[in-house]
């Protein structure tokens, strides 16, 4: 399961139709009228860099507009749990990349395309970030006209009601699926609106939407996994479920791991505590008789905390070792 979401957001935005569905709906007004009737030409590459694929993905487009300039659009997927405050940043060092590649292909140019950068967000704080770059640089407020500076749209799916994320019915569905897939405690509620959206897709992303709930869906077990399957596509049930069986074992493993980690730390906390028990308990029983033999040592570091606790008790009225590790319940 690697990279999931970047493998998903990718799958949507490389389909000219949704993606020119998408832009068309979230960038503003003043740029959407100027766009011609075409669907927009996916750009094939990444700016992004390596170390950073694991939340950042991104799509370039080429568009023309009414008067016929062409102009980039590009897509920036911010896909963590919270937002990059440097994202006005990498959008400045991609923009810059996609127009040296421009030069490259366009050795006699006269004048650059427009870039318009869009932000995709569908993290599970909400955005906050200002909407653009000169938020980042520490510089005279005097000096704002002689500096780079330029804005950026943002699309938070958090901001937006579930039912408004597309009037598209299959880009709704694959909204909404990503939209949840960073809301781990929201997953069950949204169960039914998921459903229901999922009824309006068609086979193929039917399927991929399916991978993409098994693979991030936390919340989802197998039943849950299988229930939506059987009232959506019941005849691909089976065949789906076999498909899905590597995933929903590895989801197994995964969550197992983590039950084990949280188990790790109530016993490595229990530990603690009995080692730290059963030296205060050896530290009395010192100053009140002297020299511990080594059979008490041994007794009290095997002993459990609840009968370290009660012989700390007993220490008060002992008379000797042996009195320490009497029964007086």
């Amino acid at each position: 399961m690697i990279h999931p979401h970047d493998r998903f957001l990718k799958a949507l935005l490389s389909n000219p139709a949704t993606a020119g569905t998408l832009l068309r709906e979230r960038l503003p007004k003043e740029v959407v009228e100027l766009l011609s009737s075409d669907p927009p030409e996916l750009v094939e590459g990444s700016f992004v860099d390596e170390e950073l694929r694991a939340h950042l993905t991104d799509r370039l487009y080429r568009v023309r507009t009414v008067t016929g300039r062409t102009a980039l659009l590009y897509v920036l997927i911010e896909h963590k749990s919270f937002p990059d405050v440097r994202i006005g940043w990498q959008l400045t060092k991609y923009m810059v990349e996609a127009w040296k590649q421009w030069e490259r292909e366009h050795p006699e140019w006269e004048r650059l395309p427009a870039i318009v950068p869009f932000v995709f967000y569908h993290g599970a704080a909400m955005w906050r970030i200002p909407d653009e770059f000169l938020a980042l640089v520490d510089a005279e407020s005097g000096w704002r006209p002689y500096l780079l500076n330029f804005r950026f749209t943002v699309l938070d799916l958090g901001r937006i009601d579930d039912r408004q994320l597309s009037h598209q019915p299959t880009l709704r569905a694959w909204l909404l699926a990503a939209k949840y897939a960073t809301r781990d405690g929201q997953q069950i509620e949204v169960k039914e609106l998921l459903v229901e959206a999922l009824v309006e897709v068609p086979d193929e992303d039917f399927r991929f939407l399916m991978r993409y709930v098994v693979e991030t869906y936390r919340s989802y077990d197998e039943p849950t996994v299988r229930e939506i399957i059987r009232r959506v596509r019941p005849e691909e049930e089976e065949k789906m479920m076999s498909m899905f069986a590597q995933d929903m074992i590895a989801k197994g493993e995964q969550k197992g791991r983590q039950i084990g980690r949280q188990e790790g730390r109530q016993e490595g906390r229990q530990e603690g505590r009995q080692e730290e028990a059963s030296s205060m308990l050896l530290k009395l029983m010192w100053r009140k008789f002297g020299a511990i033999p080594d059979w008490v040592t041994e007794k009290v570091r095997s002993a459990n905390l609840e009968l370290i606790e009660a012989w700390g008790e007993n220490v008060l009225f002992a008379n000797s070792m042996d009195e320490v590790f009497i029964d007086r319940h």
